[in-house]
């Protein structure tokens, strides 16, 4: 992967909201695997957290910003504007047992393929016991079947909800960002509408691990993503 970088440069984003016992050490095993000429940029987007988040990420080696307005999505986009390299990778600050091998799994089809323009993460979830559950309760209840019924194209996409993912900056900067949850499925299905399903990618990032959220979240997850996918439909006719 360093070899197919040549003299572009990468970006790794984490938005975060009280993601203390986590956001250090995927900074961490970034810089570690990474710091060496793949990864240029590790900037985590703290989001009017309350606890030691900024502090830890930034003893980490990350460069702390912070994000205006609540909401992943917002997150999402300062981290891109906070930004100057030509790639950047998304990954989600709540992840447990952090594997650094996802970033260049990531950034491997835009590396190879100039057709590529937005990578999305494959995985299985697993839960606090380690049993596999496959994708997560928004995303097979909600997302996958909008997908399926109004985007058949994209019913490839195993985790259109997951924070892991890669783009080019010259795309990103064409989308709008939703402030909510709603960012991620948004940002898949603007990439299709503008460049069409060629232009989007999936790796097998193997497994998943992170902490599970209650129905009431969820349910709040779920209707900003219906949200979306309705504003998409009436956009397109």
């Amino acid at each position: 992967v360093r070899a197919r970088k040549a003299d572009r440069t990468v970006a790794v984003i984490l938005p975060a909201r009280n993601e203390e016992q986590t956001v250090g050490d995927i900074v961490c095993a970034v810089l570690d695997e990474h710091g060496d000429g793949l990864v240029d940029e590790v900037v985590v987007v703290d989001s009017a957290s309350t606890d030691r988040t900024a502090e830890l990420a930034t003893s980490a080696g990350a460069r702390v910003v912070s994000a205006d307005r609540p909401g992943k999505g917002e997150a999402m986009w300062q981290g891109v504007a906070a930004t100057k390299s030509d790639l950047l990778v998304f990954l989600d600050a709540d992840l447990e047992r952090f594997d650094p091998r996802f970033v260049p799994a990531l950034l491997g089809p835009l590396l190879v393929d100039p057709r590529v323009a937005f990578v999305k993460g494959a995985y299985d979830r697993r839960t606090e016991a380690d049993v596999t559950v496959g994708g997560g309760r928004v995303t097979e209840l909600t997302a996958r079947p909008l997908l399926a019924a109004f985007w058949p194209e994209l019913g490839r996409i195993v985790q259109p909800l997951g924070g892991e993912y890669a783009a080019r900056r010259d795309l990103l900067e064409q989308l709008p960002f939703r402030c909510g949850y709603g960012v991620d499925i948004g940002l898949l299905l603007d990439t299709d509408e503008l460049l069409g399903p060629g232009a989007i990618a999936q790796v097998d990032l193997h497994e998943r691990f992170h902490s599970h959220s209650g129905l009431s979240a969820l349910g709040r997850m779920a209707a900003e993503v219906l949200h979306t996918v309705i504003d998409r439909l009436i956009s397109q006719g």
